[in-house]
């Protein structure tokens, strides 16, 4: 039995009664912790509130070399743990589909979604919302502009995008960084972008929020990860007013 447990945003509280029994129902658990992270927590604290030890997964034990914890799954009552939803990733269905193949049984146990937790946090509709992307680490002269080709189509069609932005092992990208990615990116395709939301720390007691430019962007001190940053299409009333009170939009007075 393999069973995906989504842990919700921000720290060991967020995780559902029925994923904390899962949990601690269980043979082995792992923890895959390259998608995201809980920053509120730790994987020694995670353990002591568990109950359970951890197995922790890179991504290469996850995309490359899964077989490991999938064939444990065939005889053992085997827990997945993932921050936010664990049906978010595009990887982690990959994962259901070959445990499916290899004739396991497999629940999902769902949790709070950093894509459910920016609509709360901005206001924005979330049926206004297009196809979302990536925004990586540069890598020597790697830099791939499919961000600005998502968010130029998002905003023709009057669609918001969710700009989900690089977590590595060592370090987390912030909002500063990926505006100062974007814009030139964005002006070699053609366009400009007139406003960002940066949100930080979803699902914590003190979330960061802030729209305006990019200028705002860059000199907004937005604290600690994790960091994601939304393009908003043209807004209306409900979501303009939100945005004014709650995230400071249309003062331009630089905190």
């Amino acid at each position: 039995m393999l069973t995906f447990v989504g842990l919700g945003l921000y720290d060991i509280e967020d995780i559902s009664a029925k994923g904390l029994k899962a949990i601690r129902n269980a043979d082995m658990v792992y923890l895959e912790a390259y998608t995201s992270l809980l920053t509120g927590t730790s994987p020694e604290e995670m353990v002591s509130y568990y109950g359970k030890e951890l197995v922790i997964l890179k991504r290469e034990d996850v995309e490359q070399h899964p077989e490991m914890f999938l064939k444990n799954a065939v005889s053992n009552n085997v827990v997945f743990l993932t921050g936010g939803d664990p049906m978010v990733s595009t990887t982690h269905i990959d994962l259901r589909i070959r445990a499916a193949h290899m004739e396991e049984k497999t629940e999902i146990i769902h949790g709070s979604s950093i894509v459910s937790a920016v609509c709360g946090l901005s206001g924005l509709q979330n049926y206004r919302f297009g196809k979302s992307c990536s925004l990586p680490f540069p890598h020597g002269k790697w830099c791939p502009t499919t961000p600005a080709g998502v968010i130029g189509k998002n905003m023709t069609d009057n669609l918001h995008t969710i700009v989900y932005l690089d977590i590595q092992e060592s370090r987390y990208m912030t909002i500063s960084e990926a505006v100062n990615l974007l814009e030139p990116m964005t002006f070699k395709s053609g366009f400009q972008i007139p406003c960002y939301i940066g949100i930080a720390r979803a699902g914590s007691g003190n979330p960061g929020i802030r729209a305006g430019s990019a200028e705002i962007m860059r000199n907004t001190d937005f604290g600690g990860p994790l960091h994601i940053l939304v393009i908003p299409a043209g807004l209306h009333d409900m979501e303009r007013e939100y945005l004014e009170v709650f995230a400071g939009y249309g003062n331009q007075t630089l905190p």
